[in-house]
């Protein structure tokens, strides 16, 4: 929902998109619907697991069979307020039910069962790092909704079946305030609201599977002028989708009004293969609804002590974890943003670090193991290799059993074999070699022959790189790189 009284989320410059008639800005309200993380659905005990086949999760109550009465689900109603509480917000202690009235042949009752004025949850805000400035984020409301079932055209031309095994479902719909400037914003807005949901374990936010989708409401302006008129982006699902949607719906209304068109205030779908959003339908006010409190279900009331409860076990969150990170492990923040994005890759860094150089630690899960895993596709839960091997090739490069060179093969190795990094170096003969007299024998051939380089490096220091490598080319990266520093200073004289 996008409202003229909100004055967060100010634009810059470099947020503005230039047009014919000059800049223009970009307003992005977002509809977030992240699917509760229960077993059963919102008023029913029917299974909410993905998959199964057509209408085999389908209760008499979410069929919508005559004289069959919702009834509350406890641990969706838990699942929200944890989320509320996790996006700084208000929290209600009495919310209500309504019915939101509309015809489709997927949603049976003839209404969907939402909250419209007295929400779950009130006002929050989450706050986002674009390009390495904080903002924050307004969110105007978390209310509860069950989903609708599924429209299936494609399995003939003449007919649409109907699957009800996602009717029921619960939903939570988090609306934020119209403070986002900008398709990198709305990414990353997404992005981190995401992160939250899975820390908290209230949403597993998986979008390929409909689970977390946004409704993105865009309109346009000339800067410090009145909200346009806005135009809602229906269902985009994933991250990149709604960088592109915003973007392609941003430049057809700028398109549309320096034409001397106006925009009309509709529901659109962004198709990403052609590049464009289309038109779906007119968009719908609140009174089309006929919005009215279900008769079916009593408002729903909470005691603060039951609120925090659910507080005091929530688990530590994002922002809290990059904080400490920084401070406890001397990170710098974008190497902690990195580490916090997903709970998962938080505490396997977490355990290779226990006990270890915490930036040491940081610098191999980011650039060595997530580059890996990156690669090949894998998450972090399938990684060849676990937080105690990594650990332990750490400390052989710690304790200088092997060289940082070493390291990289033991690394492959392990990835590729699996084993226990100390034996592997054991037995394939890979420590690095610490003996002095082997060091400078090496340093003895490399000086003898090659003359010219021993003048310039006694003639400028800083040359002596080039030595340096050499000896560990001749030694196959086992020379320790320390005493092949301290050898070569004493035998050149510097």
């Amino acid at each position: 929902m996008q409202t003229s009284g909100s004055t967060k989320g100010k634009s810059k410059p470099s947020n503005l998109i230039p047009g014919a008639t000059g800049d223009w800005e970009v307003v992005i309200g977002m509809e977030v619907h992240a699917q509760v993380a229960s077993h059963a659905k919102l008023f029913s005990g029917a299974s909410t697991e993905f998959g199964g086949s057509p209408n085999s999760h389908v209760s008499l109550v979410d069929a919508a069979m005559p004289g069959m009465l919702p009834v509350i689900n406890e641990e969706c109603v838990a699942q929200a307020v944890r989320t509320g509480l996790g996006l700084n917000a208000a929290i209600n202690l009495t919310s209500v039910f309504d019915r939101k009235n509309y015809f489709y042949p997927d949603l049976p009752q003839g209404y969907q069962i939402s909250q419209y004025k007295q929400p779950i949850v009130g006002e929050g805000v989450v706050e986002i790092d674009v390009d390495g400035e904080l903002m924050k984020v307004g969110i105007e409301r978390l209310h509860l909704e069950q989903d609708a079932g599924k429209s299936i055209h494609d399995q003939h031309p003449d007919y649409t079946y109907v699957d009800l095994n996602r009717s029921g479902v619960a939903l939570m719909e988090i609306v934020s305030k119209p403070d986002l400037r900008s398709s990198k914003q709305a990414q990353a807005y997404v992005s981190k609201l995401r992160s939250i949901l899975r820390y908290l374990g209230t949403c597993d936010g998986d979008m390929e599977k409909g689970n977390l989708r946004a409704d993105v409401n865009v309109s346009v302006r000339k800067p410090g002028e009145p909200l346009g008129t806005r135009c809602e982006i229906k269902n985009v699902n994933s991250i990149r989708f709604i960088g592109q949607a915003v973007e392609v719906e941003a430049r057809r209304q700028i398109d549309i009004i320096e034409e001397g068109g106006k925009i009309d205030q509709e529901t659109r779908l962004f198709d990403s293969a052609k590049g464009e959003t289309r038109s779906m339908r007119s968009k719908e006010e609140a009174h089309d609804y006929r919005y009215f409190p279900d008769p079916d279900l009593l408002p729903l009331e909470m005691t603060q002590g039951y609120v925090d409860g659910l507080k005091k076990a929530l688990p530590e969150l994002p922002d809290e974890k990059r904080t400490r990170f920084v401070k406890q492990y001397g990170l710098s923040a974008y190497d902690a943003d990195v580490l916090v994005a997903e709970r998962e890759n938080a505490e396997f860094f977490e355990t290779v670090a226990k006990g270890r150089d915490g930036k040491t630690a940081a610098n191999w899960v980011i650039n060595d193991l997530f580059g890996r895993l990156n690669k090949e596709g894998k998450e972090i839960a399938a990684s060849p290799v676990s937080a105690a091997q990594l650990g332990a090739i750490l400390d052989l490069i710690a304790n200088n059993t092997i060289s940082g060179k070493i390291a990289k093969d033991l690394f492959e190795i392990v990835w590729s074999e699996g084993g226990d990094p100390a034996d592997i170096v054991d037995k394939r003969g890979m420590k690095q070699v610490t003996d002095t007299g082997a060091i400078e024998k090496v340093v003895d051939e490399i000086i003898a022959a090659n003359p010219k380089q021993v003048e310039q490096i006694k003639a400028n220091p800083k040359t002596m790189g080039w030595f340096v490598g050499q000896v560990m080319k001749l030694s196959g990266g086992k020379a320790n790189p320390a005493a092949v520093n301290d050898v070569l200073r004493r035998k050149l004289g510097i």
